[in-house]
């Protein structure tokens, strides 16, 4: 049997009988020793299999740059034949044109073996540059293993880690569903506006106390799809935070033009009011488009009421005041709605176009009570602001005790469910007028040649006897022309 040579093992028998030595050793010695023995064991076994890829790895190098040299030595000897064969074709007896192309011949070999020598120096000396780089790294350090960890056993600890663990997750998760919510519901809303969903309710503002219409409230849905109506609480924040509050603004000025136009084809004065977003009360650019649309439809003003939150009014920087002043003098009237207080300038109201004042009626019922305090006692405010002209209306009045209650206060207009709920408009509201068709003209009489004397004469007593002769006429019996109602609606808003 032939003995067993250590270098024809693989390198990794010196890792492997390392570890089954220490495996061992800690089995069998009791304690820490036998760990600490079996952790050497198993160490000395990797250090002895790295050393044996190294001095694999270094033979393999030696091998390598031996076939180099072998190889560049078969070069140089196989030039040196080339040459000597190239003089001893030159020494031949033969004419230059039977020499020339073996010399050419010659010439390429000797070029190309010069070319491939080179090409093995090269490799020979990033060889052994790259020997030189190893060498001058320093060796690597020898990991030490990692400190196991006590653990200390706390099951209330572990219940409330493992209980904040499923708490973030279970937030993270809702955020996650919620973002993609609020987006498809931003996709819905975006697609309804630009497919012309907006829809305008009407809610009546009544006097108080005959409840005779003497206004109505231009209130903005969004039609979703057909069974899909949103207030505007549910999708008004989505669309300032979108940027869209100007663009429905827009559209909802011009229904409640159109809405404008066709009221003021009826006698009684019954005005029109609609609401703007916050982003375009506190936008300069989105006021000025407002007021171009305003002047545009100037002969439509005189019925429409344009509604301003308080505490936007209050706000309003002089470029504002200044739009809604050009506004005014337009003939658009305003009105200050969703008081927070009684705190109120009436002469200052009027001179800014302010021409009502819409409080909640459980804001003037808590002054009412007592529960609120202000200057200005709910009994007083009516008369005040009707000093200036300014007509206080009670919004929001849920049923008929807080309408009595309202017309205690001396509120002369209210608003709410206790009157009426707010109802769609009629599409043939915002059709466009049909022009008045053109009367055709009446066909030119044929000039008559200057009669004489005699035909005159003639013409007269002909003329007295046809008038005699001929009998009464009789009354013409004519029926009214029915029209459709439709026809009746577009010559009433026309």
């Amino acid at each position: 049997m032939a003995p067993a040579r250590l270098k024809a093992l693989h390198p990794l028998a010196g890792a492997v009988t390392g570890l089954s030595a220490g495996a061992a050793t800690a089995i069998l010695l009791p304690g820490g020793l036998g760990v600490a023995l079996g952790l050497l064991a198993s160490g000395a076994g990797c250090m002895l299999a790295m050393r044996a890829f190294e001095r694999r790895s270094l033979a393999r190098h030696e091998l390598a740059m031996a076939g180099v040299g072998e190889v560049k030595v078969r070069l140089a000897t196989n030039a040196i034949r080339l040459d000597a064969l190239s003089q001893r074709v030159q020494q031949m007896p033969m004419r230059d044109a039977d020499a020339a192309p073996a010399r050419a011949a010659i010439h390429e070999l000797t070029a190309e073996v010069g070319l491939l020598g080179d090409l093995i120096h090269q490799v020979a000396t990033t060889l052994a540059d790259h020997e030189t780089v190893l060498a001058r790294l320093p060796d690597p350090a020898v990991a030490l293993p990692a400190p196991v960890p006590e653990v200390v056993l706390d099951p209330e600890a572990v219940r409330r880690e493992r209980a904040d663990k499923l708490a973030a997750e279970r937030a993270a998760a809702a955020a996650a569903a919620r973002e993609e919510a609020e987006a498809e519901r931003a996709a819905l809303i975006g697609k309804a506006l630009s497919e012309g969903g907006l829809e305008v309710h009407l809610q009546p503002i009544v006097s108080l106390p005959q409840r005779r219409t003497c206004g109505y409230e231009a209130l903005a849905r969004l039609r979703l799809d057909e069974s899909t109506l949103l207030l505007p609480h549910e999708f008004i924040d989505t669309v300032e935070t979108r940027g869209f509050g100007p663009t429905l603004d827009a559209l909802v000025l011009t229904r409640a033009l159109a809405i404008a136009r066709h009221l003021g084809s009826k006698d009684g004065g019954i005005f029109v009011s609609c609401n703007f977003s916050n982003a375009t009360w506190t936008s300069s650019r989105a006021l000025a488009t407002l007021t171009r649309i305003l002047d545009k439809y100037r002969e439509h003003t005189g019925h429409l009421v344009i509604e301003m939150p308080q505490a936007i009014f209050r706000e309003l920087d002089p470029t504002s005041l200044g739009l809604l002043g050009a506004m005014s003098a337009n003939g658009v009237r305003f009105a200050l709605d969703q008081l927070v207080d009684l705190r109120l300038d009436p002469r200052g109201l009027f001179d800014r176009g302010i021409r009502y004042v819409k409080a909640p009626a459980a804001l003037l019922q808590a002054h009412l009570d007592g529960r609120i305090q202000s200057d200005i006692d709910a009994g007083d405010l009516a008369a005040l602001l009707a000093r200036v002209s300014i007509t206080l209306v009670a919004d929001e009045v849920a049923d008929n005790p807080a309408a009595a209650d309202m017309i205690e206060l001396g509120a002369t207009m209210g608003q709410g469910q206790a009157f009426s709920p707010p109802r769609p408009v009629k599409p043939e509201i915002f059709a466009e007028p049909e022009p008045a068709l053109a009367a055709p003209p009446a066909p030119a009489e044929p000039a008559r040649q200057p009669e004489s004397i005699v035909e005159r004469l003639l013409g007269q007593e002909r003329l007295a006897q046809s008038l005699a002769a001929a009998p009464e006429p009789a009354a013409s019996q004519t029926r009214p022309e029915r029209l459709p109602f439709r026809a009746v609606l577009r010559r009433a808003s026309a």
